[in-house]
C-alpha cells in the first residue's frame, strides 16, 4: 500500500491512502540504516490491519526535495508569513527565510499579515519597493477581517505549499480563514514581550481541496546560516545571484574588497538587504572556520577481508594484539 505521510507525533506516522489515515511506525531496519521519513514524504506500506488501521513503513519513495528545517519532503513552493504590526516586521527575519528558500531552490511568496492595523500603509510601500523588483509574489492578508484570502487560493492550487514565518506573525489564523473553519489552535502576542507565542508544535499537512494542501510549521525565531560557506551566500541573494560580476578576485564576497565590481549594486540594493546579506556572511566565515579545525583525516569504519566487508575497529579503541602481548611477556621474562 502507498500513502503520504500528513502528520508526524512521537513515533508514530500519520499516512493518508486510498482506504484513510493509517498509523504506521518504522520497520527496525529503517532505524538501523538510519533512514528518516519526513512530513510529506511518500511511503510503501507493509502489514497492513484493516481492523486497527495499523501498518509498519518499509520506505519513502519518490521524494523530489527535502528542506531540512522545518523537516518536510516534497514541497513546490513555500509562502513566508510575516506580520506587518503586533510582532513588528523583521527584515532581516525575512530575509533568513528567502534566502533558506534560494539555497533549496524552492519558490518564496511573501504573505504579508495584519494589514488591518492601523498606520501599515508606509510599511507596505515600503517592502513592494523592496521585494517586488526582485521578483517575488507579494500579498497582503488580514486573517481577521477575511482580506486577501481570495488572492491567496489560487496560489494554493495543485502544490505542496509550506506556510512558514515567525510565530504570532497569523499561519494559523490564515489556515483557519482558508479553511473556513476553526481548524487550529490560534494564540494572541505576548503582551510582555510583544513577541509570538508557539501554538503550532509539529509539521501537518492540511488539505485544501483534493489537488492541493498546505503544511503548517512550528515558527522559528532563528535560522543560522552555520552550514554553507560564504562564497556561497552571494547565490542566495538574487541581486548578485544573477549577475556576471567579474571582480579582481574569483570568490569575492563584495563586502568592500579592493577590485570587487559589485558597488554599483551594493548602492542601489535595499539597506536592511545588504546588512542581512553581511550578517550571513559572518555566519558562514564562522562555519568555515569550524570545519578548517575540524578538516582530520575520517577513519574508515569498515574493511575489506576476503571478499568479505568487515567492521574495523577504530583506532583510538584498537588493543594490544596477541603477538604484541606476547612479545611484551618474552621481554619481561628476557
Amino acid at each position: 500500500m502507498i500513502g503520504r505521510v500528513i502528520k508526524i507525533f512521537s513515533d508514530f506516522y500519520y499516512v493518508e491512502t486510498e482506504v484513510g489515515i493509517v498509523e504506521a511506525k518504522l520497520r527496525t531496519v529503517l532505524k538501523k540504516q538510519s533512514e528518516e521519513v519526513y512530513t510529506g514524504d511518500y511511503v510503501e506500506l507493509d502489514q497492513f490491519n484493516e481492523k486497527s488501521m495499523q501498518a509498519f513503513i518499509l520506505k519513502y519513495i519518490n521524494r523530489k526535495n527535502l528542506i531540512t528545517r522545518p523537516k518536510v519532503a516534497n514541497v513546490s513552493q513555500v509562502i513566508i508569513v510575516s506580520a506587518l504590526k503586533e510582532p513588528d516586521l523583521n527584515f532581516e527575519q525575512l530575509n533568513r527565510y528567502i534566502a533558506q528558500c534560494e539555497y533549496f531552490k524552492i519558490k518564496p511568496v511573501l504573505c504579508f499579515n495584519k494589514e488591518d492595523i492601523n498606520a501599515c500603509d508606509e510599511l507596505k510601500k515600503q517592502v513592494t519597493d523592496i521585494y517586488a523588483p526582485l521578483g517575488y509574489d507579494i500579498l497582503f492578508t488580514s486573517a481577521l477581517k477575511k482580506t486577501g484570502i481570495e488572492e491567496l487560493k489560487p496560489i494554493l492550487k495543485y502544490n505542496t505549499t509550506i506556510l512558514c514565518g515567525a510565530s504570532g506573525a497569523g499561519k494559523s489564523s490564515l489556515i483557519n480563514a482558508l479553511l473556513n473553519e476553526t481548524k487550529l489552535r490560534t494564540q494572541a502576542v505576548s503582551e510582555k514581550t510583544k513577541k509570538g507565542i508557539h501554538t503550532t508544535r509539529h509539521c501537518e499537512l492540511i488539505y485544501t481541496d483534493k489537488e492541493s494542501f498546505i503544511v503548517d510549521t512550528p515558527g522559528f525565531s532563528h535560522l543560522k546560516f552555520d552550514f554553507v560557506l560564504p562564497y556561497e551566500i552571494q547565490k542566495l541573494f538574487v541581486e548578485f545571484s544573477d549577475k556576471d560580476i567579474k571582480c579582481k578576485y574569483k570568490n569575492c564576497l563584495h563586502t568592500g574588497e579592493m577590485g570587487c565590481n559589485a558597488v554599483n549594486i551594493i548602492e542601489n540594493m535595499a539597506q536592511s538587504r545588504y546588512e542581512s546579506y553581511k550578517k550571513f556572511i559572518n555566519e558562514a566565515k564562522e562555519y568555515e572556520r569550524k570545519i578548517s579545525k575540524e578538516s582530520i583525516k575520517d577513519e574508515k569504519t569498515t574493511k575489506f577481508n576476503k571478499n568479505k566487508i568487515m567492521t574495523k575497529i577504530s583506532s583510538k579503541k584498537r588493543n594490544l594484539s596477541r603477538k604484541q602481548i606476547n612479545q611484551k611477556h618474552y621481554t619481561e621474562e628476557e
